[in-house]
């Protein structure tokens, strides 16, 4: 069953990250970064912080749906959009720093799915009177940065270098990276809400095949990944754990990083 709130959205999430830390997978990273975003949101639902707080919480249920029904369509063995199939499937292997799969899943997530979620709850004319509330999310973001930065410089000890001989580093490249994709993810709404719906579509499939061609510039491999893909040490079940740290709030808790996750049948 779709999940109807964000709460509900919440406990899918989690159940994606423990199945990731059980099967240590990499498809955990993004999934506890966006827990995280999706954990603010709902606290800025809470303390009423839009304009429209309900239609937020309904943009953020089919917002973060479509990256769940992604998720699940891949470990069936389905095929989901093109720029989730390549967030995807770079997952599964060690080519890659934690970075990289990151983007690549903002990538796809935002890019794409951001813009047709925004498109499907204030459809038409509608759509302008969400802008503020759209923008008030990158404010979130930008609250939520420094700690994805200091998350970060634990995976690895030459990205904790670089953050300490250059302060801000990831932060600007987090920052930068999701304000510019929201920015992109408005352009779709606006694109798609001036379309028939039999027309829109065809759209978003050519906005897939951009953000495809975007995941492979992100997962290019040069001097500076494969540096700090040497000093990447952590275990990839440590690695989500370090990504989710104090996320779960009502959930038992998770082992901490280093001790063998329980069998999926103790979670």
């Amino acid at each position: 069953m779709a999940a109807g709130t964000i709460d509900e959205i919440i406990a899918e999430l989690e159940s994606i990250i423990r199945e990731c830390i059980i099967a240590n997978s990499r498809l955990g990273y993004f999934a506890a970064l966006y827990n995280r975003v999706t954990l603010a949101i709902r606290d800025a639902v809470g303390e009423k912080q839009f304009d429209d707080n309900e239609r937020m919480a309904r943009l953020d249920v089919v917002f973060a749906g479509r990256y769940i029904d992604a998720y699940r369509q891949y470990k069936s063995g389905g095929t989901p959009t093109k720029s989730w199939l390549k967030a995807f499937r770079a997952a599964e292997g060690d080519g890659y720093i934690v970075l990289q799969h990151l983007f690549a899943g903002m990538n796809a997530h935002i890019n794409l799915d951001l813009g047709i979620a925004a498109a499907t709850v204030a459809p038409g004319a509608e759509l302008a009177g969400l802008r503020a509330d759209f923008d008030r999310i990158n404010d979130i973001l930008a609250s939520l940065t420094p700690t994805v930065e200091g998350q970060l410089g634990n995976t690895s000890w030459e990205m904790n270098l670089l953050t300490s001989l250059a302060p801000g580093v990831e932060r600007s490249m987090l920052g930068f990276g999701m304000t510019e994709a929201r920015s992109v993810a408005w352009m779709l709404a606006r694109e798609l809400s001036a379309l028939p719906q039999a027309a829109q579509q065809a759209h978003i499939a050519l906005r897939d095949e951009e953000a495809s061609l975007l995941a492979d510039a992100i997962l290019l491999d040069d001097f500076i990944v494969q540096e700090l893909r040497r000093s990447e040490n952590n275990t990839v079940a440590d690695t989500i754990q370090l990504l989710c740290a104090g996320e779960f709030r009502t959930s038992p808790p998770l082992p901490a990083p280093g001790v063998p996750a329980p069998e999926s049948g103790g979670i």
